[in-house]
């Protein structure tokens, strides 16, 4: 197996709020995604951090009911663990994409959430090593 690009993209945290239904967007916390790329595809981790913006923070950090509401707010999410391939890998999988950054073209995506926790485990555990060896693993029993 050629090399495999290991990538991790951070993308920040959102207020997107509006009071037009169309426009609005909602709020969102800091996303990490690491992401194994080759010749066949990519495969991906995706965790929410559920890190928000300072104002989200302040506005939410009193208005707790249970620890329910402090998970649901301040508690990291493992929320995908899925692949970006070239081609279809299961029959009738349509293209999700016709213009994917991780296979230069059409994409056929698949994941799933609970999947990802797994892998959470694992970064919690062992790190990145161990996040970068689980998506090697993944990316074979995807792959070849």
């Amino acid at each position: 197996m050629k090399q495999l690009k290991k990538i991790i993209e951070f993308n920040p945290a959102f207020d997107k709020r509006h009071s037009d239904p169309a426009k609005n967007y909602g709020i969102h916390g800091v996303d990490i995604k690491f992401v194994l790329k080759g010749e066949k595809g990519a495969v991906q981790f995706l965790l929410f951090t559920n890190w928000q913006l300072p104002h989200i923070t302040a506005k939410h950090k009193n208005k707790f009911n249970s620890p329910r509401d402090i998970e649901l707010w301040f508690t990291p999410m493992p929320a995908d663990l899925g692949y970006h391939s070239k081609s279809p890998n299961y029959s009738g999988q349509n293209p999700t994409h016709n213009e994917c950054e991780y296979t230069g073209g059409i994409c056929y995506y698949d994941g799933s959430t609970l999947n990802a926790e797994r892998i959470y485990d694992v970064l919690l555990h062992e790190g990145d090593e161990g996040v970068w060896r689980e998506l090697e693993l993944y990316y074979k029993e995807t792959f070849e």
